[in-house]
């Protein structure tokens, strides 16, 4: 398995490890309920390093990324970052990512860790004269300072004023002295940073981060609460809510593919799918009767099968059992009674409105 620039952090901290798409990745050090409320509260540090970066620079560098992704990255400024899909010919997800636009001709492209290897084949397989793509996920480590008191925390140990950081801004900073680039995007529902700098510089700057927020109670978080965390506020997981075999617009994600851009891969599908209408909907549910609705797990209405659960979970913010499914698009109305089959037994739930959570912007 690989090892991320802190795996000896996170051992001596004896956390529970796991293998995490060939990783071998922290899955919790506490507890998965204390960790994500304490990131709700206050702050908590993740570990995601295992994320792939890849670099794609050149005079023509935004119209390979025009053509690769279904957002549109010419509105973007310079320091400026967007989420996109990232499309097959039949309107599949290859993956979803984020880009960070570094020059006029530069954009770093964030993508998803077991996905790595196959983005950058795909890219290269895409690749246009003039346009330089690197993968140098090794050379970069990355961590996630996330929650409400992220900013008062990582200011202390950073030499440039935070808040002028927006969200989907990046900026470059010096934290605990060392060299950074600084995004405000997210991926907990809560306001927080991710910290790109160079792998030998990671541990210095993992500890220099937990010593800085000691008064704020900032703990390290692994990924169990990493994800009740995002599916709390309906952020999808690639291989759960998103696959080759889902579209964006059936995983909701309409506002991020632009249909009146110029082409890019995937958009005549994606123009006869909303044409046609979708046939599938991705829904929010919470059980009424006692059980979780686990990944995979058949959803039915009225004895018939009308698609499946893409992950559930007890809600440590709600104390609920809810889970995201993609269903029959007739069947996706608010307040519609469906069954989950769990282990043999149809348990009764119900569709109700996503984000389970949403922060209060002050």
């Amino acid at each position: 398995m690989k090892k991320t620039p802190l795996h000896k952090a996170h051992l001596e901290a004896n956390a529970k490890m796991v293998n995490f798409g060939g990783w071998h990745m922290p899955v919790q050090y506490v507890g998965i309920l204390e960790e994500h409320r304490n990131v709700r509260t206050k702050a908590g540090l993740f570990d995601v390093s295992h994320m792939g970066e890849i670099d794609i620079k050149g005079n023509r560098a935004l119209e390979l990324v025009q053509k690769l992704i279904t957002n549109d990255a010419s509105k973007l400024a310079v320091k400026q970052a967007l989420y996109t899909p990232m499309c097959l010919p039949n309107g599949g997800i290859v993956d979803d990512l984020l880009v960070y636009r570094k020059g006029e001709n530069h954009f770093l492209l964030v993508v998803n860790a077991a996905n790595t290897d196959k983005d950058y084949q795909w890219i290269e397989e895409h690749a246009i004269d003039g346009v330089a793509i690197a993968n140098i996920s090794s050379e970069v480590a990355q961590l996630a300072l996330q929650g409400p008191l992220a900013e008062q925390i990582l200011q202390k140990i950073s030499n440039k004023d935070l808040s002028q950081i927006k969200f989907f801004w990046f900026d470059y900073v010096k934290v605990d002295g060392e060299d950074c680039l600084v995004s405000r995007t997210g991926y907990t529902g809560e306001d927080g940073f991710e910290i790109y700098l160079a792998p030998d510089k990671a541990r210095k700057v993992w500890y220099a981060i937990l010593e800085a927020g000691k008064e704020e109670g900032v703990m390290p978080i692994g990924l169990g609460a990493r994800d009740t965390l995002r599916f709390e506020a309906r952020l999808p997981l690639y291989g759960n809510e998103l696959s080759e075999e889902i579209s964006p617009l059936e995983a909701g994600l309409e506002m991020f593919v632009k249909l009146d851009k110029d082409n890019f891969i995937g958009k005549e599908a994606l123009e006869k799918q909303k044409a046609a209408g979708v046939k599938r909907k991705l829904v929010g549910l919470e059980m009424l009767d006692r059980g979780i609705p686990r990944t995979h797990y058949k959803v039915l209405k009225d004895g018939e099968e009308i698609g499946f659960v893409t992950s559930g979970s007890f809600s440590p913010t709600l104390e609920k059992n809810i889970g995201l499914a993609l269903i029959k698009a007739e069947h996706a109305r608010i307040g519609n009674k469906i069954e989950i089959q769990v282990r043999g037994r149809n348990l009764k739930a119900k569709i109700v409105k996503t984000p389970f959570y949403k922060r209060e912007v002050k």
